[in-house]
């Protein structure tokens, strides 16, 4: 290849009396410079790209465009674990949590996976957007913390599980805001579906596994009472039905 040829032997000006290894990341290629017998001696060696870091993420959703649906891998390029529109169903916008990304792919979570698991989709055909804020729910304070890069924002007297039927701990996110007029006086004003499901429902339970947060008919906040989802009063509701966003991730401990 003599332009090839040309071109390192450009570098003979430059690089005369010099012993050093030169290495362009971006192109992968390796020039070891050294004397033997008072000639120039350049090796080129070809390195293969690195491949991508995987990326831990806690302020991105993904969104799935209309009339789209999405394809949940085990890992990139990895086996099918589901197949999502681009609503829940509950109607509301497809919105994922992201949890990692490497190279093109995220890592998203998704109510069609287990409480702990990640599907792998590519990115390019979702749309990414910011989610500044956290729910941070502490289990043995009864209390659900709203915080977003500057600190805490609100504190939220909750109710949560009962012994029997207790609220499951991980990391979930927002999937749906919703009245909760449509779903019975029981739920109050208003619904945060939430990504994750109750592995302990009480027996002869009708009313589905997903968990979340919403209203109660008494003032139940602040006690171990329920089936699994989080009681707030009305006023706290509203503020969350207003301030948080479809993708907002929500981090459940003890």
């Amino acid at each position: 290849m003599p332009g090839y040829r040309s071109g390192l032997m450009s570098l003979r000006s430059v690089l005369v009396g010099l012993g050093c290894l030169l290495v362009v990341a971006g192109f992968g290629v390796g020039l070891l410079v050294s004397r033997e017998k008072d000639e120039l001696v350049i090796s080129v060696t070809m390195s293969s790209p690195r491949p991508p870091a995987l990326e831990r993420v806690d302020d991105l959703a993904a969104r799935v465009p209309p009339g789209r649906h999405v394809v949940l891998r085990a890992r990139p390029d990895g086996r099918v674990l589901a197949t999502v529109a681009a609503q829940t169903e509950f109607g509301s916008p497809q919105t994922f949590a992201v949890a990692f990304r490497k190279g093109d792919w995220i890592g998203v979570r998704s109510p069609s996976l287990g409480n702990r698991q990640v599907g792998w989709v590519r990115a390019k055909p979702l749309r990414l957007v910011r989610r500044p804020l956290l729910l941070d729910v502490d289990l043995s304070e009864r209390q659900l913390v709203v915080r977003d890069r500057h600190g805490i924002e609100r504190r939220i007297s909750v109710a949560i599980g009962a012994p029997d039927t207790p609220t499951p701990v991980g990391r979930f996110f927002v999937t749906d805001k919703l009245r909760g007029a449509d779903f019975g006086s029981y739920y109050g004003c208003c619904i945060l579906a939430l990504s994750g499901r109750q592995p302990h429902l009480p027996r002869g339970w009708s009313g589905g596994d997903r968990l979340a947060i919403h209203g109660s008919p008494t003032p139940t906040w602040g006690h171990a009472v329920s089936n699994g989802c989080l009681h707030a009063s009305e006023p706290d509701l509203r503020y969350l039905m207003r301030t948080v966003p479809l993708g907002t991730p929500v981090h459940i401990h003890a």
